[in-house]
């Protein structure tokens, strides 16, 4: 069944849907484990830094805002705890954003939230079709995300 073209949403807004599902499920679960000081932008920025930390730069880049708004949330995070600024092995004049031991505990109740939401929409959807999706997804992240 196809919808009508002017109750046809495009694609990017049918992919935000369940993105804000997403977030809005992982910052509850993670007010209600004790992180209620976390807000929406710094959980958008927190979650684009790597493994091995990253350039306040390439934050600011990957989240579409200014280096002054990730200066500014990052500064917060800090003072939360959740991350720290590291010298950049690679090059002595630059620092690193990474994450701190509460940021790290952070992290891996966000991970678990998103392992029971995704299995929720498996058995919405089937595995099939959640199959597909994941894979349409993928290939479409080559053409969308130059941070891939």
């Amino acid at each position: 069944m196809t919808e009508p073209d002017e109750e046809r949403q495009n694609l990017g807004v049918l992919c935000f849907y369940p993105h804000r599902a997403m977030e809005t499920r992982v910052l509850a679960a993670l007010a209600e484990a004790g992180f209620d000081d976390l807000t929406p932008a710094q959980g958008r920025i927190a979650a684009r830094i790597g493994p091995d930390g990253t350039r306040l730069t390439d934050l600011a880049a990957q989240a579409l805002v200014t280096k002054q708004t990730a200066g500014a949330v990052v500064d917060a995070l800090v003072r939360a705890g959740y991350v720290e600024r590291v010298p950049d092995p690679t090059d002595a004049r630059a620092r690193l954003v990474r994450m701190a031991q509460r940021g790290l505990a952070a992290v891996d109740v966000a991970r678990r939230v998103e392992v029971q939401v995704e299995a929720e929409w498996t058995a919405h959807l089937g595995e099939e079709t959640a199959t597909q999706l994941r894979v349409a997804l993928t290939r479409l992240r080559e053409v969308t995300d130059p941070y891939r």
